[in-house]
């Protein structure tokens, strides 16, 4: 894209040069791409104050793929490595929707045999944002209840399972066509809307030990009541949850976390669920199907 704006604004380029591979850097040829709320959230400018962005920009930051070659100081990967990668730098340029992805060294791990590609493109991101929101920042264990709020979204689904797997009991908000998705996960379902609150409490009378926001607005207001009196929360939606006792969470490449995702995925413990995929052309729908935030699991664009 060469500015901000609809989906429009994304344009196919069949001519475009091949990403310099730096020092720290691997290029990859990805094989898929995951997309996420964040890459639409880019196109429209939502970030200029957050990022440089410097035009054209590939979106994208997610990908799965095969290592073409390495920089001089990369000694982790090899050519012909499969790998996933949030490829996430300092600015906004050169992004994973592309037949060939330079990237960070510090933003990739090992793909997950078990998955295939367009499932290992759907990991990264979400993720990881999913096991620093509960590993890291709320630190869950099995002796943990805890309230997922739009637990059938991609970040929600992982976040279930990854909850679970820790041997937690986990509540997940969701509309109830969801319910059975979330049971097969591990979760207790609870349906939005009126009387959410209310709801939770017959599930767990004396309030849960951890609540993870992802999705904003009435979630924001009613947890802290919801809560033990010990009980930590946090929020990857509103930065605000600080005034209320929360965490914030931004979710940050880390290797060593996606090799705990990935093992997570091989021992059988951690699905990926894909909701639709498309073409690189057309990553235009992609994206709009991703606004409409009304998916189970994840959007991937397949590329080879």
């Amino acid at each position: 894209m060469n500015q901000y704006g609809g989906p429009d604004v994304l344009k196919l380029a069949a001519d475009a040069p091949e990403p310099k591979v730096g020092p720290d850097f691997v290029l990859v040829r990805a094989k898929a791409a995951g997309v996420n709320p964040v890459d639409w959230k880019v196109r429209e400018g939502n970030l200029d104050g957050l990022f440089q962005t410097d035009f054209p920009v590939v979106p994208g930051w997610d990908v799965a793929g095969v290592v073409e070659r390495t920089g001089p100081a990369v000694s982790e990967f090899s050519p012909g490595d499969e790998v996933i990668g949030y490829v996430r730098e300092d600015h906004v340029s050169r992004g994973t929707y592309a037949e060939l992805v330079a990237a960070p060294v510090r933003t990739l791990g090992r793909k997950p045999g078990r998955l295939s590609w367009a499932e290992a493109a759907g990991l990264p991101l979400a993720g990881l944002t999913a096991y620093q929101a509960l590993t890291k920042a709320l630190a869950v264990t099995g002796d943990d209840t805890v309230l997922i709020h739009a637990a059938a979204g991609g970040v929600g689904s992982f976040a279930v399972q990854i909850a679970h797997a820790k041997g937690a009991r986990v509540i997940g908000t969701a509309s109830p066509h969801n319910h059975d998705y979330l049971r097969e996960l591990g979760a207790e379902p609870v349906a939005y809307g009126d009387g959410l609150a209310d709801r939770v409490r017959r599930l767990t009378p004396g309030g849960v030990t951890v609540a993870l926001d992802l999705v904003g607005g009435e979630a924001l207001e009613i947890t802290p009541n919801l809560l033990t009196p010990t009980g930590r929360w946090a929020s990857i939606i509103d930065p605000s949850v600080t005034e209320r006792g929360g965490r914030y969470v931004f979710v940050r490449p880390d290797p060593n976390d996606l090799a705990a995702l990935a093992s997570l995925a091989d021992d059988g413990r951690l699905n990926v669920t894909v909701a639709k995929t498309f073409p690189l052309a057309e990553a235009a729908e992609a994206q709009r199907l991703c606004a409409e935030g009304h998916t189970r699991g994840k959007i991937v664009l397949e590329i080879e």
